[in-house]
């Protein structure tokens, strides 16, 4: 149990205590409920907490009242919500939000929980894949003309290819490296590689992208638990600090985006490394949303990795694989391991799972000396490049 008066002391750090996953891939009978008790229990026995010692919760994009509803579902009621929902990078923000909160002593232990079962929604007609959001407000401009949010991020990709002469082969790199990476993923729900001409080969979706540049559509849910670190000599696993964490918007109407080739990631990310005092060049790996290629590459580009422009070179040559010079998206991410719907909190599990050495299934990153990593980069993007959360994790 923490300190009685711990709620009162100022300026704790923050640690990832707990992480988990729920059942994923295909599941046909379990509730988005049911898959966010799934994941919130095997977080807690992640941590080795009790959850009466949760007083924070963060949840959204379900129930009415969210997160309302899911603490009740749940059994909990906490003193301190966030239901913050941008987006893919909901889970980023809302985790700079949590260890904001617990740091000022306004909680002690915040749990951000996550399920869809998107996959088996759409199979069941339960709903549609139609992502217009309806016609009310700005978008009302551009839905009447079928302006899709994959064709919102094919329009950024070939504006990058004109201005930057990025090739189609090298955004292949990206959906071809990822897979490489979920084939030691025994969770990741495609694990059979595939090659640069399987990729351009495949049915176009919306010019430039074909079927494997875009993200897979599957069920699933996870959990993470931040704690004061009052609770860390409790825990049952190693912490995972919070470092540095940072947020930033840009737009939802394609006319008001100043720069296709630039994304909130530029800002976010540049608060993050600040807060944190380190640099792109201390990451040993990072975890970013891709849900097209295009998202893998510009985000690197944004958050430091290479100059403007150098994403395309940047990814080839097997810089991203797990053992190559920087691993991005260790698990398959969205293009071949999971991708329920909003990703976002996913990263932050494969990231603590890889500072903490506990990809023992053959995906684990070492550094060049054999060493575990110590510093990864947690990097989510909503929307159509509309708002991006980067958060900065380290063992130490």
């Amino acid at each position: 149990m923490p300190p009685a008066d711990s709620t009162h002391r100022i300026g704790r750090r923050v640690a990832v205590a707990g992480v988990a996953l729920s059942d994923g891939g295909r599941v046909d009978e379990a509730t988005p409920y049911a898959l966010h008790a799934q994941a919130a229990r095997r977080a807690l026995t992640d941590a080795g907490l009790d959850r009466s010692l949760v007083d924070g919760l963060a949840s959204a994009g379900l129930g009415t009242l969210a997160p309302v509803e899911v603490a009740e579902y749940l059994g909990l009621r906490p003193t301190w919500v966030d239901s913050t929902s941008v987006g893919g990078s909901t889970w980023e923000v809302m985790a700079s939000h949590a260890a904001d909160a617990i740091a000022q002593g306004r909680a002690n232990a915040v749990l951000l929980v996550y399920g869809s079962t998107a996959r088996a929604d759409l199979k069941a007609r339960r709903r549609t894949a139609d992502l217009s959001f309806g016609t009310r407000g700005p978008l009302q401009f551009e839905v009447p003309y079928g302006h899709t949010l994959i064709a919102k991020y094919a329009m950024a990709a070939r504006r990058h290819m004109h201005q930057y002469g990025t090739t189609l082969e090298q955004l292949a790199q990206v959906a071809v490296q990822a897979r490489a990476n979920a084939a030691a993923n025994p969770d990741a729900m495609y694990r059979e590689p595939v090659t640069v001409d399987d990729v351009l080969s495949g049915p176009v979706i919306a010019d430039p992208f074909t079927k494997l540049h875009c993200c897979i559509r599957s069920d699933g849910g996870c959990a993470a638990l931040l704690v004061a670190e009052d609770l860390v000599p409790d825990l049952a696993t190693r912490p995972v600090w919070i470092l540095g964490s940072g947020s930033a918007v840009s737009h939802t109407t394609m006319s008001q985006w100043e720069d296709f080739t630039v994304s909130p990631a530029a800002a976010s990310g540049c608060t993050a490394f600040a807060q944190a005092g380190v640099t792109p060049g201390d990451i040993d790996l990072a975890e970013i949303y891709d849900a097209f290629t295009y998202m893998t590459l510009v985000t690197l580009e944004d958050l430091g990795f290479c100059a403007k422009g150098e994403g395309g070179p940047f990814v080839e040559n097997g810089r991203l694989l797990r053992d190559g010079d920087l691993p991005v998206n260790t698990d398959g991410g969205g293009l071949s391991a999971c991708h329920p719907g909003m990703r976002g909190l996913f990263l932050l599990v494969e990231a603590v799972r890889q500072l903490r050495g506990q990809a023992d299934d053959g995906r684990q990153v070492r550094r060049r000396d054999g060493a575990l990593p110590e510093l990864a980069v947690a990097s989510g993007t909503g929307g159509w490049f509309c708002s991006s959360g980067t958060l900065v994790l380290g063992r130490g």
